[in-house]
């Protein structure tokens, strides 16, 4: 069956507490979900705030390759006849193909937000839908919370559903604007309108009860056509109907049509585009497109993927633009550790004593509080030093840092080449004039390390009873201009935890430039969004 995707991130996405779009945000999200083969995409409410005034003007220069630009809005206000709605004028106003409005459907709302009759309220529907529709547009009308209102009336809630379909709606849409509707009322209520209403019917669900994607996808299992949700599930109190999720289960697990399966391959990377818009992270367990949706960490898990991946993956990371990925840490086995040298070209580098060897020195570091898992330079380093036991390309003889009020100077001091090497800098803060000096101590050895750039830098407390004694955990990534690495460090003192990633960070680049070997492939991945 074909399945209309409906995306409200630019709309009902924007409500959610955390999530912020500017103008031009809203314009390279609509790209995107063109791109991506997103059937209707709603911009915003023309009438209701200048920043979505602006976008559609913005919109009107705009040629969609696939996706119908929709304006949102609501039916008129009682008092206004419908040609004199401001609100409803914006809509014909914004020039969009299509229109979206909602109704009150709960006799609750009827009484109590509009101080309204139910026969008014009926015909502020169907004035609205009528006058759109003489203006050329194709309406899809949602009936606002439609399942509390069927539990209250189901013939008051059908009623205002004749109203909008006889006016000439295009699609009506149940929306369970609460989202505290459980998936079995969704189903037995889609199956009984579905009985009585023909043409397209759509489906809107809230996250309330983390049933928005059951409950979408329940109104589809009862002939639903139309799916309206936001990308990465963003929208007001517990978000909107993930729909980035929705397309993957509706094309790969039910059988159904949405995007297509070639543009599904694009999910992850559009998913990835739109968080990165919205400054927010992807969530890591995301279904389908989050960083750790094939991430495998158990040594049993690992031993298995590496046979077949389908003992622990339900479908191919590839289907949907994803990848496989194998973590280190103290649950690690053999496996982990082979996947990884394969992965990085080394297996045959290193005999089984040298590999078990690696893997209880991992173990034995995570136990101390450290996370290769974010930390591949780290491990790369582990790897290298494997490889090469009784290469010491410098030695730390000491290091200090003094803060007086807002200035840091660092002192440093190593050895290389039988040379001793001084630097002292200033910094803003302890761990840049660390970084500065220790750069100063090399940089006439090996000039080529002013290339490389710290472009995170991230604290985490391991043993927070501790309070201020407790041991902290310093993730710090870098890059080169061609590829992004991080390393990390362990110690009850942020300013040496700080050093010992910083100091990783420097050893592995003058391995990296020490010993040009192509048979030793790049070993840090870079986890950007790179769409």
């Amino acid at each position: 069956m074909r399945v209309f995707t409906f995306d409200t991130t630019l709309r009902d996405g924007t409500q959610g507490e955390a999530v912020s779009l500017s103008v031009d945000d809203k314009v390279m999200v609509a790209h995107k979900l063109d791109e991506l083969g997103i059937d209707y995409i709603e911009g915003g409410w023309p009438g209701s705030n200048p920043k979505d005034k602006d976008f559609f003007a913005r919109a009107k220069s705009i040629t969609f390759k696939h996706a119908r630009l929709t304006a949102f809005g609501a039916t008129r206000m009682a008092r206004n006849p419908v040609e004199e709605d401001v609100s409803v004028n914006a809509l014909i106003e914004a020039n969009t193909p299509v229109v979206c409005i909602f109704g009150k459907t709960w006799e609750l709302h009827v009484r109590k937000a509009l101080g309204i009759t139910e026969e008014e309220n009926i015909k502020l529907i169907a004035d609205t839908v009528r006058y759109l529709k003489a203006h050329g547009k194709e309406v899809i009308y949602d009936a606002e919370h439609f399942f509390d209102g069927y539990k209250d009336s189901r013939d008051f809630a059908f009623r205002t559903l004749e109203a909008a379909q006889k006016a000439g709606a295009d699609t009506l849409t149940l929306c369970d604007t609460n989202g505290g509707t459980m998936t079995d009322q969704i189903a037995q209520i889609c199956a009984d309108v579905r009985k009585k209403f023909d043409g397209i019917l759509g489906i809107h669900t809230h996250n309330d009860c983390e049933l928005a994607v059951a409950n979408a996808l329940a109104a589809v299992e009862q002939g639903f056509q139309h799916v309206q949700g936001c990308f990465n599930g963003y929208g007001e109190r517990c978000g909107n109907a993930n729909l980035t999720t929705i397309i993957a289960n509706l094309e790969l697990k039910m059988g159904h049509s949405t995007i297509g399966k070639e543009r599904l391959t694009h999910l992850t990377a559009a998913a990835r585009f739109i968080a990165e818009l919205a400054n927010l992270p992807l969530r890591g367990d995301q279904a389908y497109v989050g960083h750790s949706a094939f991430a495998h960490k158990g040594g049993v898990h690992v031993n298995a993927v590496l046979k077949d991946s389908n003992t622990y993956e339900h479908i191919s990371p590839k289907a949907v633009g994803n990848r496989q990925r194998v973590l280190l840490s103290d649950l690690s086995g053999k496996g982990s550790i082979l996947y990884k040298l394969k992965q990085h070209g080394l297996e045959d580098r290193l005999d089984d004593a040298a590999r078990r060897h690696l893997l209880d020195r991992i173990k034995q570091m995570e136990f101390q509080g450290y996370e290769l898992e974010a930390a591949e330079g780290t491990f790369e380093l582990l790897v290298r030093e494997a490889l090469r036991p009784g290469l010491n390309l410098f030695e730390v003889v000491n290091y200090e840092v003094i803060t007086r009020a807002a200035s840091s100077t660092a002192n440093v001091t190593l050895k290389a080449q039988e040379n001793v090497l001084t630097a002292s800098a200033s910094g803003n803060g302890p761990v840049n004039a660390l970084d500065v000096a220790l750069r100063q101590c090399l940089s006439t050895l090996y000039p080529a390390i002013a290339s490389v750039e710290l472009t995170d830098y991230k604290v985490r407390v391991l043993d927070n009873k501790k309070g201020t004694a407790a041991r902290v955990r310093v993730l710090i990534e870098w890059s080169d201009r061609k590829r992004s690495w991080a390393t990390v460090g362990v110690s009850e003192n942020v300013i040496e935890a700080s050093w010992f990633a910083l100091v990783d960070a420097i050893r592995l680049e003058l391995m990296r430039l020490h010993e040009d070997d192509p048979d030793v492939q790049k070993a840090v991945e870079d986890y950007c969004w790179g769409v």
